[in-house]
């Protein structure tokens, strides 16, 4: 038992008996993708779910921040974060737009609304901020930001399925959300996405833009893409919707378990919970201060790993440091030093809904000294 890895993850999987049957039904039906029924009734069970008027599915959670991009008709310089996936970033590149990057709040990781104003030039068209860790970012000063200077707002949400604001979807913010589905997420497809949108125009094109430019047999309005979900994870989808709720409050006791055992600790920080925050628990960062601490992160982390403990440095380095992006202006370390900082002292250690106590107990005693 002791030698057992312990993941810094593992996925929701729906049950096989659970799963046969629609798969016997996709399997008579002979419709394997393009919008079929499993489809529809994911789209429909999602608006549901996470109380949105909108959602078109996709195939991954990359193509949805693309084909955003794409449907608001953005150009120029978009202003985002460097602690992040890199897909965020990759998604401004991959449509020939300028990232232009600006530090983080120390507290929550997400993009600091007092750095953005200084960063905005008659080219920005956008800002696209992550909700880092499911932590909702201050929407509401980045939207004063966004009106003020007339710029779009696209939310990169793969981490916040399910987390509310008093009551009130986060993905309700902005002019676009995106989601992810992938198989490491709180709530999953195998791989997957989704895009959220207010307005029924942009969701019609937003379906266009996935299926190639599609808008009938013999027209194509835009250049668009194949970003379709096929049936079998459709289905696969429904059936993880219904234990997704049991899956979030596992995480939720995973989390508590950590912050008992963690508080006295000294050097060592984590994120509370919010005060009107419905959480979806998908991570648990720690922050390594080594002075205070006795060890680097990095030491820690090696510490961990050695003992088949795998937490990962969620995110380092910054999307900033790759070679794509290292040489901009914006990207220059004295410019991001909260972010530059957040991610040299980074753990995000083990969170899902299946950890059991004796792995908690044993991921702390590499932690407790």
């Amino acid at each position: 038992m002791e030698n057992k890895v312990i993941t810094v993850t593992s996925p929701l999987l729906p049950s096989l008996d659970d799963f046969l049957p629609y798969l016997q039904d996709i399997w008579n039906r002979k419709w394997l993708t393009n919008n079929g029924y499993y489809h529809k009734e994911l789209e429909k069970a999602l608006c549901d779910y996470l109380k949105v008027p909108y959602v078109s599915l996709f195939t991954n959670g990359t193509l949805p921040l693309m084909c955003a991009l794409q449907a608001l008709r953005i150009t120029g310089e978009v202003i985002t974060t460097p602690y992040s996936f890199v897909a965020t970033t990759h998604s401004l590149w991959w449509n020939g737009i300028k990232p232009v990057f600006v530090d983080i709040d120390p507290e929550t990781c997400n993009i600091d609304p007092l750095k953005i104003e200084a960063a905005i030039t008659p080219k920005t068209t956008a800002i696209m901020p992550v909700h880092v860790y499911g932590k909702p970012c201050n929407t509401e000063r980045i939207q004063q930001i966004a009106d003020k200077y007339g710029l779009k707002v696209i939310y990169d949400a793969a981490h916040a399925f399910g987390v509310e604001v008093n009551g009130q979807s986060v993905l309700a913010a902005g002019d676009i959300s995106t989601l992810s589905f992938h198989a490491t997420k709180v709530y999953n497809t195998i791989e997957g996405g989704a895009l959220i949108c207010h307005d029924k125009k942009i969701k019609e094109r937003i379906d266009y833009l996935k299926n190639f430019g599609f808008a009938g047999e013999t027209t194509i309005i835009a250049p668009g893409i194949n970003g379709k979900m096929d049936e079998v994870r459709s289905a696969y989808g429904l059936i993880n919707l219904k234990q997704v709720d049991a899956a979030i409050e596992s995480r939720r006791q995973v989390a508590l378990q950590y912050r008992n055992a963690l508080q006295q600790v000294k050097g060592i920080r984590f994120m509370e919970d919010v005060l009107g925050v419905r959480h979806n628990y998908s991570y648990f960062p720690i922050f390594v201060n080594s002075q205070e601490y006795g060890m680097t992160r990095d030491e820690l982390y090696f510490k961990m790993k050695e003992n088949s403990v795998l937490g990962r440095r969620y995110f380092y380095p910054l999307i900033s440091e790759f070679s794509t992006y290292r040489g901009l202006e914006s990207a220059r370390p004295e410019n991001l030093p909260v972010a530059h900082r957040i991610a040299d002292s980074v753990i995000c250690l083990p969170m899902h809904h299946g950890i059991q106590k004796y792995e908690i107990e044993r991921i702390l005693s590499f932690i407790i000294r």
